[in-house]
């Protein structure tokens, strides 16, 4: 397995150095990460199954791709790589915005990120990259907020996050892919 490096930062999102990926895991440094919401013209947003022998978090729905830019590798160009290696999808993306979260795991990992948020549209159907996504889905925002609150502990902690912050309190008015 390679070894991938996360770049630290403060709460400023300045960088402050790179550590080994699990490392920064274990100790919970504050680190960057990316997110990328890729929605169909019908509205309804493209979920991953993260893949069962992911190291934290496996088997749980999240949104279309989440990773870390490499050190000298920008958030935008990030997610463009990621979304292509996870995903195989090439699809325009767009700055939504950044935030903060901390989350502690059973094993012991804390997922502290300041994480960049983009968003894409396609209406193409993903070609999963096995080492990363066990499956995908299609959702309503509607249909994901039901699932959250029915069966919270079948998501991401930060895809719980973001659909609250970006999707909350419109899902319930909006009808549309459900």
């Amino acid at each position: 397995m390679k070894t991938e490096n996360v770049i630290l930062v403060d709460e400023q999102d300045r960088e402050i150095g790179s550590m080994e990926k699990l490392e920064a895991h274990r100790k919970g440094l504050l680190h960057r990460a990316i997110s990328v919401f890729v929605f169909d013209s019908k509205g309804r947003l493209l979920l991953q199954q993260r893949a069962a022998h992911k190291y934290h978090t496996p088997g749980l729905w999240t949104n279309t791709c989440c990773s870390h830019p490499a050190p000298g590798e920008t958030a935008a160009a990030a997610a463009t790589r990621r979304l292509q290696e996870e995903m195989g999808l090439a699809v325009p993306l767009t700055f939504a915005f950044t935030f903060l979260y901390r989350a502690a795991f059973d094993n012991g990992l804390v997922e502290h990120e300041l994480d960049h948020v983009f968003v894409g549209y396609t209406d193409s159907n993903p070609a999963l990259n096995p080492d990363e996504a066990a499956a995908f889905h299609w959702a309503g925002l509607q249909e994901i907020g039901e699932g959250i609150k029915s069966n919270p502990d079948r998501y991401t902690a930060w895809f719980k996050l973001i659909y609250e912050r970006a999707f909350g309190s419109a899902a319930s008015d909006n009808r549309s892919g459900d």
